[in-house]
């Protein structure tokens, strides 16, 4: 609507004065409720302006309305001086407009000011100061303010129980509401929906004698009040509870929002086939799905059929237009692996915004399709959308090369995105993955602040990286930076140590685990099975999975793996028989893999073969590269090398050169020079400067007697260049431990380490131990300790102070 035609209306306005001014006012009170600020600020001029009309208070309170709808500052001020002037703040509805005014603004301190400036304030002007106290983060004073109104008004305690729920002081919200029912004031509909909300799975108590309470005061039949309780218990994972509630409100009828309640409370307990079959009474007791009832259906369709016939509901009902359903279809489709119909919705969309950029980037990067992703990302920029911390971890997530992570990294700080926490631990990963450890590491020491998935994201980048001992230091320091792991870091952290056999640092972390109540979590026994049996203790590993209360595959593949890895095919073999007798598991791929390699080191050739057939034939396993291996493996260790070489001769088996290595591996125990000879030409053909080939097939000749021909092989390889590195293993002297093969790499190591200002304190142990170790004297002791070792002999070893020591060597012997 234009201006001109106010103006025309205005001139053609007849009658008194008051008559004008009164017409005039409703003319701007229709253009404030409409949110046409603009003209009712032109309307508001040509009054002010005019000679003969004055703005009267009802004028005055409607433009602050418009103001406070623009949240503008400047023109409020204004306004505000301009009703000192003509006397008209004695009002009490412009008064409660400029409060309103203010709040909106979030201008706490002038609320204050015109709030002191009332005589006599009633239950709006305590309302609005109270509701701005709580939503601009004071909400204390709030509650001393509560001591000086009268306590009798909900809509007043209503504003600050709400304001306090919606902005995080739940606490705050709950002891309103008791001193509430302790004061003899009545809770209404609003005062229970704000609580209920904030109800958790620890406050289910609690929240159940809200519940009661609402039947006593009779307000279940209240929409508002039966929602919030569906919503209460789908949060507190209490099923059953929301049913009930549904149930004995039908008589009273079921509104949209219920069913939208109970679709999306089923959908995020996991319950899609019973949120389908709310999707259908919805629609059969005649309420018309809306855009937020497709948008929970489509999140839990994992079916691409049942995606089509719901999207087909979609357009049928008139919803192709809408930005947030499509968004939903194209998650729906990305989840059902259709990249291509995900990608017709997305160019269908007329009006994208950045959250359908957002959801087609993501989807493309959980597909792999990392290509697709970059060009959807600067299709969205060629737009003008900029990108936000979701469209960086979705682009990081998929990246292949450095190059465009190093890309992505300049649009972060030029859009000034890397003060996002979230964006800054997605760099670290990604960097960490591409070998780039250092500048992750300066990233990480840039943050502020650190949450705990940068902590873990920088742990998990020295694992990957091969520097284990800087991983352990990082968790050290983690301890005493105030936050507290979590199972995924006390996760990794036990991979770190099973790595490099650190029993000692082990056992400090199973010591945290039971101190803090962690020992439940099924992953956590699963790693300290593998840790134990890595770091040759076996018993501890027997004793963590018999405590255990929840086994899962992992678990007895795990227990298998630790009985294989300690030459006990036997007790591997009885173990897997238990697992085929426990409740709520089955053997997996990984599991024939596991027995098959205990079978193949402890010849149990009987035993191999029948658990290979029974794989395929009971279980309906198709047999893998491993599978195959380990069964050539059984077989060639056995003596059975023919029946190998027939094994792998099949045409009908897709054999890889590791099983090809495996059976050369059998030639050269069994001095069989003439397969040896076969296998040792098929492997030349894609690995002609492995130095393993020549050396193993060296050695078949030398046991064969045939010296010459060993001799002439060692002579081919020095022709070819090819060079045999020599072998290395890990071991624990005492408290010392020291990988030699990590000599040649270790300076560059410590540069690293200095360069990222680790040359502070650092505690060897954890924090929890009393004594702490200099860190970088820790190094240097390991490189002295692997620099002097030279001689071993008995189990010993001679440190740099001329003693003999007994050390564990961990080496993986198979």
């Amino acid at each position: 609507m234009k201006f001109t035609c106010y103006r025309d209306k205005v001139t053609a306005i007849t009658g008194s004065i008051t008559q004008q001014l009164y017409k005039l006012n409703c003319l701007l009170a229709e253009l404030t409720r409409s949110h046409n600020s603009f003209n009712a600020f032109q309307i508001f001029h040509q009054i002010h302006s005019s000679y003969h009309l004055d703005p009267d208070h009802y004028t005055l309170s409607t433009i602050l309305a418009a103001c406070a709808n623009l949240r503008s500052t400047v023109a409020g001020n204004q306004l505000h001086a301009h009703a000192i002037r003509a006397g008209l703040k004695a009002f009490p509805h412009v008064t409660n407009a400029l409060l309103s005014l203010y709040a909106k603004s979030e201008d706490l301190v002038s609320v204050n000011r015109v709030f002191a400036e009332i005589d006599r304030p009633d239950a709006y002007s305590w309302t609005t100061l109270l509701s701005a106290c709580t939503k601009l983060g004071d909400a204390g004073y709030a509650c001393k303010l509560l001591d000086q109104m009268p306590h009798g008004n909900v809509v007043v305690w209503n504003a600050i129980i709400t304001g306090s729920a919606e902005n995080g002081h739940a606490g705050i919200a709950f002891d309103l509401f008791q001193r509430m029912h302790l004061l003899g004031v009545r809770h209404d509909n609003y005062t229970f929906a704000s609580v209920l909300t904030l109800c958790t799975v620890e406050l289910l108590d609690f929240g159940r004698v809200i519940h009661s309470l609402v039947i006593k005061t009779g307000y279940l039949v209240r929409n508002s009040v039966r929602n919030a309780l569906l919503t209460m218990y789908f949060n507190c994972e209490s099923v059953t509870d929301a049913y009930e509630v549904f149930e004995e409100t039908a008589a009273n009828g079921h509104d949209q929002i219920t069913y939208n309640a109970m679709i999306a409370g089923l959908v995020s307990g996991g319950r899609d086939v019973e949120a389908f079959f709310m999707f259908k009474d919805m629609q059969e007791v005649c309420l018309r799905p809306n855009e937020l009832t497709f948008a929970s259906i489509m999140s839990s369709c994992a079916c691409a059929r049942v995606a089509i016939q719901v999207h087909a509901q979609v357009i049928k009902i008139g919803f192709s237009n809408c930005t947030s359903v499509n968004n939903a279809a194209i998650t729906m489709y990305s989840v059902c692996g259709d990249l291509l119909a995900a990608d017709m919705v997305f160019r269908s969309l007329e009006e994208k915004d950045r959250v359908s950029w957002n959801t087609m980037i993501t989807s493309y990067a959980q597909g792999n399709l990392a290509r697709a992703a970059i060009m959807t990302f600067l299709q969205m920029q060629r737009e003008g959308i900029e990108p936000d911390e979701f469209t960086i971890g979705s682009l990081l997530t998929s990246s292949e090369l450095l190059v465009i992570i190093e890309m992505i990294q300049a649009i972060t700080y030029k859009n000034g995105l890397i003060s996002k926490t979230q964006v800054s631990n997605a760099l670290i990963s990604a960097l960490s993955r591409h070998n780039e450890i250092k500048h992750a590491y300066h990233i990480f020491c840039d943050m502020c602040p650190k949450n705990l998935i940068s902590w873990n994201s920088m742990i998990s980048g020295f694992q990957v990286n091969r520097l284990p001992v800087l991983g352990l230091d990082q968790f050290s320091k983690l301890q005493v930076s105030g936050l507290r792991p979590n199972v995924y870091t006390l996760s990794t952290v036990l991979s770190i140590c099973a790595c490099i056999s650190s029993l000692k640092h082990g056992k400090q972390v199973h010591g945290y685990i039971l101190k803090f109540g962690y020992f439940h979590e099924t992953s956590l026994g699963n790693a300290l099975i593998t840790l134990y049996a890595k770091c040759g203790v076996l018993d501890w590993s027997l004793r963590v999975f018999y405590m255990m209360t929840d086994k899962d595959n992992v678990s007895w593949n795990s227990m298998i793996s630790a009985h294989a890895q300690h030459g006990q095919g036997k007790e591997a073999v009885h173990c897997f028989e238990a697992m085929q007798d426990a409740c709520g598991v089955k053997p997996d791929t990984a599991t024939f893999t596991a027995v098959l390699s205990a079978c193949s080191h402890t010849g149990l050739v009987d035993d191999g073969t029948r658990i290979f057939n029974s794989m395929v034939n009971k279980y309906g396993f198709e047999p893998g590269v491993d599978h195959f291996s380990c069964l050539v493996d059984l077989l060639g260790r056995a003596g059975y090398l023919d029946a190998a070489e027939k094994l792998i001769s099949d045409k009908n088996i897709h054999i890889g050169t590791n099983i090809w290595w495996t059976l050369f591996s059998s030639c050269a125990a069994h001095g069989n020079l003439k397969l040896g000879r076969i296998v040792a030409g098929v492997l030349l053909e894609t690995e002609e400067h492995n130095p393993t080939v020549y050396v193993l097939l060296s050695n078949i000749y030398a046991s064969a007697g045939q010296w010459e021909e060993a001799a002439n092989l060692r002579e081919l390889m020095k022709r070819h260049g090819v060079i045999k590195q020599p072998g290395f293993s890990w071991i624990s002297g005492d408290n010392d431990e020291a990988d030699d093969h990590q000599l040649d790499h270790f300076d560059a190591t410590k540069h690293v380490i200095l360069s990222c200002d680790l040359n502070s304190k650092s505690s060897g142990q954890f924090p929890w131990e009393d004594e702490a170790v200099d860190y970088l004297a820790a190094v240097d002791e390991i490189l002295q300790l692997t620099e002097d070792f030279a001689v071993q002999y008995d189990s010993k070893i001679i440190d740099s102070a001329g003693n003999a020591r007994p050390f564990r060597n961990s080496q993986n012997i198979w």
